[in-house]
Parts: C-alpha cells; structure tokens; sequence
C-alpha cells in the first residue's frame, strides 16, 4: 500500500451512516405513530379537585355515602363536607377503608357521615378511577 494511495482514496463512511440514521428516524416515527393510533399508551384519568371539610358530630341533611369503619358501635362520628370543586359519584370513593356504594352524586354542600371511628385514628377520603386501578387520597382527618 503506498502512502499516495492513502490519500488520493475517497470512499467515506458518510452515506452509510446517512442512511442507517433515515432508517432509524422512520423506524422511530412509525413507533410513535402506531402507539398513537392504536391507543397502546391508554388514557391517564385526571383525579378529582375538590375542597372538603371535616366535622365531628352527625351530618344533617341527605347524606351521599354513610360508612362505618371499624364496625362496632363504641367510637366517633365524624362527617365530611364537599366544599367545591369538581363533582363525584360516591361510588368512586372509599372512606376508612370502607366503599360508598350509595350511587349518588356528591356535589359542593354534600355530606359524608363516618362512624364508629376509634380515636387516634387518620381517616382517609381515598377516590377510585372507574376506569382503572389509579386510587387517590382527596383528604384525611386525625380523629
């Protein structure tokens, strides 16, 4: 091999890696086309903004969803109010543990009866996703 050779030679590499990265753009755009035809990413559910505000005592009024959370009679009721915010069905909420299953809509001025609470406990406000697994704590009171 001669040393002229070396550099009167011009074949390069540039094509090569010039296609190699065109195909890998379309390989990576029809990906991203595909998912987004064909729904593969699914839906992410926005979770409920609402204000809520905790009481002890017996809710008056109708109440959405009246649940018992430790199934004996001995502790405290306490009841949570709708505030504002977005409305909900109250069989999308679970409060201590225990599922609304009433089937009724929980706007602002709606409230929430919890009873048989023991003390020290936190109870949660938890909203479940109709659409999937996705829970969220919308509020808690330390009894």
């Amino acid at each position: 091999m001669q040393l002229k050779n070396l550099f009167a030679d011009e074949d390069a590499v540039s094509p090569v890696i010039g296609v190699i990265l065109m195909v890998a753009i379309t390989v990576i755009l029809a990906a991203v086309i595909g998912a987004f035809v064909l729904g593969i990413g699914g839906s992410q559910t926005q979770t409920p903004q609402a204000s809520w505000e905790w009481s002890s005592g017996s809710a008056s009024g109708t109440l959405a969803c009246d649940v018992s959370v430790d199934g004996s009679s001995s502790g405290s009721t306490f009841h949570v109010t709708h505030q504002g915010g977005d409305e909900l069905e109250s069989d999308n909420l679970a409060i201590g543990g225990t599922d609304c299953t009433d089937g009724n809509t929980v706007n602002a001025g709606t409230p929430l009866q919890v009873s048989d609470v023991q003390s020290d406990t936190t109870v949660s406000l938890v909203w479940k996703s109709p659409s999937s697994s996705d829970t969220s704590i919308l509020s808690s009171y330390d009894a």
